[in-house]
């Protein structure tokens, strides 16, 4: 297999080079398509890795369209960008004509005493799952570091599971960082009538246990018995191929693209967690992590390898499910003032965020339609009077 030549090299076993490979083979490019991931498993969904997964679901594959060669357990451990040239683990060397780095993000470690005990997760992968599902059946209780989408959603669906949870967070309430305080409420009440124990506005100090953890230390002395603990402390974007590439590094530690997402090197572009892309509708660079905005990422990236010069002007959505009693939609670029509508009591509501005349964001609970409305809104500029809203 050495000296392989290929059209297409998608470098990343996520979402987004899946979108990029189907997109390609649905706009009619009949060019050889070679996806390298370094995981075991070929492109799947990684939300319900904290939903419905994890609660004793099937993985869910992506289709990555006919004709497409799927590397797994590989990695592109060099990138000659001038000379179009990988190095895989495996050995191999492949000659490519365009390429995509759709490297991901990594999880982001925190090193404390006892980090290393047994039964301490972090969640990223399939297997990271089932570790996470057969520790916690055993544990007794469940401690979960962080405030945010991976901390709330697990603490929702190990609670359906019958299982003990806490978390601790740095956050006042749950999901504020995102939200605001009215959502992020709104959140942390259901999460607590269900059982849930939340400690915000402090932080880990340490974890405690002899072999394996048995009790989480915060620095404002809350001590919380735990047989398994799960960091939720976000990402950061792999940009170790691309930084020894040549490629250029942006201001928001992603790899730096323009507006059709392509990279510093012509022919070579970007997609998912690691692209930091100019944005017409944040107005400079934007770095966006989430599972929609990489499958969106992918056929914008797979539409300019073909040729069609299209922006990435897509208004960003995210979406999160807290078990089977709540899910939440997200549009938009972040920031602004939260202007409620309907009943956070009666959980169905949209808040629309406001910066000066403009909606920037929106995120509702049982109002998919007016979502959509706030969606063009966002994407339309268009004035609004916040009394109206």
């Amino acid at each position: 297999m050495a000296g392989r030549e290929v059209d297409f090299l998608l470098i990343g076993g996520g979402v987004a080079s899946a979108s990029c490979a189907r997109t390609l083979r649905q706009e009619g490019a009949d060019g050889s398509i070679l996806l390298v991931g370094r995981e075991s498993d070929a492109p799947y969904e990684r939300p319900p890795l904290s939903k419905e997964y994890l609660r004793g679901g099937d993985a869910v594959p992506v289709e990555t369209g006919p004709d497409v060669d799927v590397l797994t357990r590989t990695s592109v451990m060099k990138l000659d960008a001038g000379e179009r040239v990988a190095r895989l683990s495996n050995k191999e060397e492949v000659r490519f004509g365009k390429a995509l780095i759709a490297t991901g993000a990594m999880v982001r470690r925190l090193r404390v005493d006892g980090s290393d005990l047994d039964g301490i997760h972090y969640l990223r992968t399939i297997p990271n799952s089932d570790a996470i599902r057969g520790d916690a059946q055993s544990a007794g209780r469940v401690v979960l570091i962080g405030g945010s989408y991976i901390a709330c959603e697990l603490a929702a669906s190990l609670t359906a599971m019958g299982i003990s949870c806490a978390m601790l967070m740095q956050e006042e309430v749950t999901l504020e960082r995102h939200f605001g305080r009215d959502v992020g409420h709104w959140v942390q009440r259901r999460l607590e009538e269900r059982g849930v124990e939340v400690h915000g506005g402090d932080e880990l100090a340490r974890f405690e246990g002899d072999g394996r953890v048995e009790r989480v230390v915060s620095a404002g002395g809350v001590e919380l018995e735990a047989g398994c603990v799960v960091l939720g402390t976000g990402v950061q974007p792999d940009v170790m191929l691309a930084r020894g590439a040549g490629l250029e590094i942006g201001e928001l530690g992603g790899v730096r693209c323009d507006v059709r997402l392509e990279s510093s090197v012509p022919g070579i572009y970007v997609a998912g967690d690691v692209a930091e892309y100019d944005s017409p509708l944040h107005g400079g660079p934007a770095k966006v992590e989430h599972h929609e905005v990489a499958i969106a990422h992918g056929r914008t990236a797979a539409l300019n390898m073909l040729g069609r010069a299209v922006e990435h002007d897509m208004v960003p959505y995210f979406w999160s499910d807290l078990a089977d009693w709540a899910t939440l939609e997200y549009v938009g670029v972040g920031g602004g003032e939260a202007v409620v509508r309907g009943s956070l009591e009666g959980d169905e509501f949209i808040v629309h965020y406001v910066d000066g005349d403009r909606v920037v964001g929106a995120v509702t609970c049982g109002r998919p339609q007016e979502l959509m409305q706030a969606r063009s809104l966002i994407a339309e500029r268009t004035p609004v009077d916040r009394a109206e809203l």
